[in-house]
């Protein structure tokens, strides 16, 4: 019996990097809500007392960055004043210019039929991922990391836990046997606090409110080991102590390191960056393979040229657990699913302000599991 383990993390919302996510996929809903044929590439840092708002973007609707920024950090939960970092006193820079005219003309088209043809923004490949490891097909590391966040901030903004501020981390190692998850090996979680309290009561507080109600009973046993704060003390968090950036979070956003990543971000970027569409086509396709049970764990590569539509390669991987040969699979998916940026926006209403719903714990798996591209309708057309 081969034994292995794997091990995958998450952030809360408060973590510096997803600060800038969550401001950056806010602007582009907001254009999105405004004009849906938004052109958005938006990045954001931030840093002690500052977040600077930068890129391209080309779009008739009209947003108050400063305004919109302002909002997110409160929501969060930085709103003290003089600890580095909070909505109403954070210095907030702009710099956004409308989107190349180069890069523009291989991608909008005016007619119906050239508007189907518009081309990818960018050349890229892009990896999905499915497997019967959870009930959303997911790897069971990065679904518990998620959860394990998704219980600290709850703890945190319900006040069951008032003495925790907004940055938060967790990670969890899972133990195969044979590639089946049989056990939680290790559990680390660190969590920002006020410095009022003690790591003693902080420790049991963690344990008893956030991970043994947020994770698998079933997995945890005599052996799981627990590291909460393991040095002892985490009040200076966030963007105070720490600088973020857009898209630095990719393997949190996607499978936690199970399967490969093609390196582009998601957050900011509107659906004809290929990065964020063809990402989520990619995982729609291997989902629903995996829903179709043609194979029992399924990799899909998509690479895209600037200016074309259609794909230059799609390769899929299926571990010796297919059901049928890769070339059906292959054909199956290039009859029933059409692979160009535009028609992806239209199969999953990727011109809607959906992206800030994903814009922490996954765009994939259970905390998008309402999402278009999450679901598995074509399942049953592919037998």
């Amino acid at each position: 019996m081969a034994k292995s383990f794997f091990t995958s993390e998450s952030v809360t919302r408060g973590h510096p990097d997803k600060v800038c996510d969550q401001i950056a996929d806010r602007i582009l809903d907001a254009h999105l809500q405004g004009d849906p044929d938004s052109h958005v590439a938006c990045e954001v840092t931030c840093a002690t007392d500052s977040v600077h708002i930068f890129g391209e973007i080309s779009s008739d609707a009209a947003v108050d960055y400063e305004n919109t920024a302002r909002e997110v950090i409160a929501e969060i939960g930085y709103t003290l004043p003089g600890h580095g970092f909070d909505a109403e006193n954070c210095r907030i820079q702009v710099d956004l210019h409308r989107q190349s005219p180069d890069i523009a003309r291989g991608v909008v088209r005016q007619s119906e039929k050239e508007r189907l043809d518009s081309g990818a923004g960018d050349q890229g490949m892009m990896f999905g991922f499915a497997c019967r490891q959870t009930e959303n097909l997911m790897p069971l590391p990065i679904e518990l990391a998620h959860t394990l966040a998704k219980a600290l901030e709850e703890v945190r903004t319900s006040r069951i836990l008032p003495y925790l501020l907004p940055d938060g981390k967790t990670q969890v190692t899972v133990e195969y046997e044979d590639n089946i998850p049989v056990r939680i090996a290790t559990v680390v979680l660190s969590a920002q606090h006020r410095d009022d309290i003690s790591i003693e009561e902080l420790r049991d507080d963690i344990i008893t409110r956030v991970i043994l109600p947020a994770l698998p009973e079933e997995l945890i046993d005599n052996k799981t080991e627990f590291y909460i704060n393991p040095t002892g003390r985490f009040v200076e968090g966030g963007p105070a102590a720490d600088s973020g950036l857009t898209g630095r979070k990719i393997i949190v956003d996607t499978y936690g390191g199970y399967a490969r990543h093609g390196g582009g971000a998601f957050s900011g970027k509107d659906a004809s960056k290929v990065d964020r569409s063809g990402a989520y086509l990619a995982r729609y396709l291997a989902k629903n393979i995996v829903a179709a049970d043609l194979a029992e764990a399924c990799e899909i590569q998509l690479s895209y040229a600037i200016g074309l539509a259609e794909p230059t390669s799609i390769f899929i991987e299926t571990f010796g657990t297919e059901k049928v040969e890769k070339q059906v699979l292959l054909s199956l998916l290039s009859s029933h699913t059409d692979l160009r940026p535009a028609a992806i926006i239209d199969l999953f209403r990727l011109k809607s302000p959906v992206f800030s719903s994903v814009s922490c714990y996954g765009h994939f798996g259970s905390n998008a599991a309402d999402m278009l591209w999450e679901q598995t309708d074509l399942a049953k057309r592919l037998h």
